[in-house]
């Protein structure tokens, strides 16, 4: 026998295999056992919800010859036998989206008066019923309205909105949920079983998740990754690796590069995403899901559906949460939306994805009210970080129209600027010499170019390092200087264009309270009259 995709061979032959539809299948139910049959019903939902599945059954419950006595039908009688098996000539299943025209509802007008020969109704399901025309639904109306006492309608839509009110007005309206995550994985589980199968519990939940409340695309992906690593075990890592899907693991990396500014690193990680073969909407909607993990999780960290996730995914969404503030997130969220709406009509995604998360990462780069708010936050974090240098002791020079160096401290003042690089090479001492001389204009540069700001510079001691040729940079608390490469790229930029030549730099962070550094710092010596 021919291989039959599991979501043909799994399809509801009766109403208790029907799932996450409960309050359509109860009515439709005592309609059946009650014999109050309705002329024409519309059946409103999302893909793979059910319509016509329950619109088949619904057929066959209504003509069967020995229905059961909870309203489903026996499936062992003629009639539910040549139904299941599409040849029972008084169930008429009509694609109205290749059937859409005028001449097609008036062949079902003039096959409409002859009763049927078996059965008790004919019974004609058009499915995507918003796609028939203007004209044809003129032309349906009146046997829509009048039909025979054995003609019943069941209309199928995506679209309701779409179909005329004097054709919604003639239909008792039955809308579809979505289908729950935790009953797509309670059908997904039992299917398995019945095929023999092993497919752990976080593959069919990720599965369920990627449906979208759907059961039929949930059962095509499953086949999909089934048929890929036929005859093994299905987890994860094999279900993302087939659908092209981002796992956590790599949505928490791109999450933490954009915190963390680090522009160099979020692009070799986007370049490595993009030969894996990722496709760029589907990480962008996997990035707008994650994030709204972080934000429910930050604002309501005792939601059932994140704490039903494995512990270890569950744990990262709680770190990351913990990282950012609710307008940042949001922030973030509004701009990635943004971008999915964009991906779909670009024919240059990846550079879109790239730029757009670099805007995330830099939001010095925007002017929108929003980026100056996180500016603005940023900016009083770095006050704050001075307050609290300036609490514990550690000195800390004004900015504001500072040309000239730091007050001196009574220790430095005998020490020359020349005395302090006189071991040097001529050339590096022509750097630093430059470098100190105008250390001011030299903050200011660098300040426009990156996100480190005047104050951080005005607190950093200028040393000469123990490696020949280069300059040491030491700041007394962590910076964006030093958690961010691209940072770090930009200050040796700025520096080689200021000075004239290539300098060789550290940056590190120390301890200036610890009295057994005594860290050399060259911009508070004196500097002898040119």
């Amino acid at each position: 026998m021919a291989y039959q995709a599991l979501y043909r061979k799994w399809r509801p032959d009766n109403f208790n295999d029907v799932k996450g539809q409960d309050h359509i299948v109860t009515t439709l139910r005592n309609q059946v056992t009650s014999a109050h049959i309705g002329h024409a019903y519309l059946l409103n939902g999302t893909r793979g919800t059910g319509k016509t599945t329950i619109a088949k059954i619904f057929a066959k419950a209504i003509n069967c010859e020995n229905p059961m006595e909870d309203g489903s039908p026996c499936n062992e009688c003629h009639i539910c036998k040549a139904i299941n098996e599409q040849r029972y000539p008084f169930v008429h299943e009509i694609d109205a989206a290749s059937n859409n025209g005028v001449e097609n509802v008036r062949d079902i007008i003039n096959n409409i008066v002859y009763s049927p020969t078996e059965g008790k109704y004919i019974v004609y399901i058009i499915d995507e019923a918003h796609m028939l025309s203007t004209s044809a639904f003129n032309a349906l109306l009146k046997t829509l309205e009048e039909p025979p006492s054995y003609a019943v309608f069941i209309l199928a839509t995506t679209d309701p909105e779409k179909l005329p009110i004097t054709i919604l007005s003639r239909c008792q309206r039955y809308d579809f949920k979505r289908i729950t995550i935790e009953t797509i994985t309670a059908r997904l589980s039992e299917l398995m079983t019945n095929e023999g199968i092993s497919v752990t519990d976080d593959a069919l939940k990720y599965v369920a998740r990627a449906a979208d409340g759907s059961m039929r695309d949930a059962l095509s992906l499953l086949d999909q990754c089934i048929s890929f690593y036929l005859g093994q075990e299905l987890d994860l890592n094999k279900v993302c690796e087939v659908l092209g899907a981002v796992n956590i693991e790599v949505l928490s990396k791109l999450f933490n590069n954009i915190t963390d500014s680090d522009v160099k690193s979020l692009m070799n990680y986007i370049e490595q995403l993009v030969m894996e073969g990722r496709e760029m909407t589907s990480l962008v909607n996997d990035f707008v899901s994650y994030l709204r993990n972080l934000l429910v999780t930050k604002e309501s960290p005792d939601v059932t559906e994140l704490k039903e996730l494995p512990k270890e995914q569950y744990d990262i969404i709680v770190n990351d949460s913990a990282k950012v503030d609710l307008e940042t997130l949001i922030r973030y969220i509004r701009v990635c939306s943004e971008l999915s709406g964009k991906l779909k009509l670009s024919t240059q995604k990846r550079i879109d994805v790239e730029v757009a998360f670099i805007k995330l990462a830099k939001p010095q780069m925007e002017t929108d009210i929003g980026s100056l708010h996180l500016r603005i936050k940023e900016l009083e974090k770095e006050v704050e970080d001075l307050k609290n240098m300036v609490a514990s002791g550690v000195s800390v020079a004004p900015v504001a129209g500072a040309a000239a160096p730091p007050p001196l401290t009574q220790e430095e003042e005998h020490i020359t600027l020349k005395e302090a690089i006189k071991d040097l090479q001529p050339a590096d001492q022509a750097t630093i010499e430059k470098l100190v001389r105008n250390y001011h204009n030299f903050r200011e540069t660098l300040n426009k170019a990156s996100p480190v700001t005047n104050q951080t510079l005005n607190v950093a001691k200028v040393s000469v390092s123990e490696n020949p040729g280069e300059i040491k940079f030491i700041f007394g608390h962590k910076t964006a200087l030093l958690t961010a490469e691209s940072n770090k790229d930009i200050f040796v930029k700025v520096l080689r264009d200021f000075t004239g030549r290539d300098v060789k730099v550290a940056l590190t962070q120390g301890n200036f309270e610890d009295p057994s550094k005594k860290y050399q710092d060259l911009i508070k010596c004196e500097i002898e009259e040119q």
